[in-house]
């Protein structure tokens, strides 16, 4: 299995997954050219790509679609609400648009799609299920609902929002509507909070992406040494899990 974060946050998302000899591609919210030179750094070629599952309609994870499904021949896979919300949808080819309910088979692989609480039509996050493994994104959470907290749950990898912290948040510049926005529980997951969910896992991941990070309400040290702490207080640290905070700008590789 191999996972890449080629971009994770305000500015956009977007996750390629390889398993079982599938190349899969987690939302498409930056340009097509930082994603086939991501895809170009670890050997994948675009006729490779044979999916793209959206989690939601925000530009942050749709503005690359348009171009990217013009630059290869990949199926967009997501929810009937998100398809009917996604911005320039008639710019989309109609024939490469696919709905997903909340499981499907993608060759070896079975998704699971599961819902979310964000501010969005329909908003969901995966779980992608090899025969031996299992990688599940979940990010743009303003809650950890029970149903999340089951799905991340025995994940070998796992990307995780863990957006702000709310110090920062209360004493940044973001003005007061957004400011609430983000700490309602259709907002974005704080640090702590996503710290609890680990701590609430019955199997931890092996490598563990948290993602998602606000520029100005957080940063990359501090997401990391609270998940860390909580997870230490908690008696719940594991030795063998591999955290890396997820940068915008840069990509994130793991192989297993």
């Amino acid at each position: 299995m191999h996972t890449a974060v080629l971009g994770s946050g305000s500015k956009g998302n977007s996750v390629y997954i390889e398993m079982e000899g599938m190349h899969i591609l987690v939302d498409a919210g930056i340009g097509v050219r930082r994603v086939m030179k991501g895809l170009k750094e670890i050997g994948v070629t675009p006729d490779m790509l044979s999916a793209v599952f959206l989690t939601h309609e925000h530009t942050d994870h749709v503005k690359g679609l348009g171009p990217l499904l013009r630059a290869t021949e990949a199926t967009v896979y997501t929810r009937p609400g998100t398809l009917e919300a996604l911005p320039k949808r008639k710019e989309l080819p109609e024939e490469r648009l696919e709905v997903i309910h909340d499981e499907m088979k993608l060759g070896p692989l079975t998704v699971k799609a599961f819902s979310t609480l964000h501010d969005a039509a329909d908003p969901v996050g995966y779980s992608f299920y090899g025969s031996n493994s299992k990688c599940t994104l979940a990010t743009d959470l303003g809650f950890i609902t029970s149903s999340v907290q089951s799905a991340i749950d025995g994940s070998d990898v796992l990307v995780l929002e863990t957006n702000h912290d709310p110090a920062m948040l209360k004493r940044g510049s973001y003005p007061w509507p957004l400011k609430q926005r983000i700490l309602s529980n259709r907002g974005h997951l704080a640090n702590e909070e996503a710290a609890w969910a680990l701590v609430h896992m019955k199997k931890r991941p092996k490598k563990l992406f948290l993602a998602h990070l606000s520029e100005e309400n957080n940063r990359p040290e501090l997401a990391k040494e609270t998940v860390e702490r909580v997870l230490r207080e908690q008696g719940a640290a594991s030795p063998t899990m591999e955290i890396t905070v997820a940068r915008q700008n840069d990509m994130d590789f793991w192989c297993e």
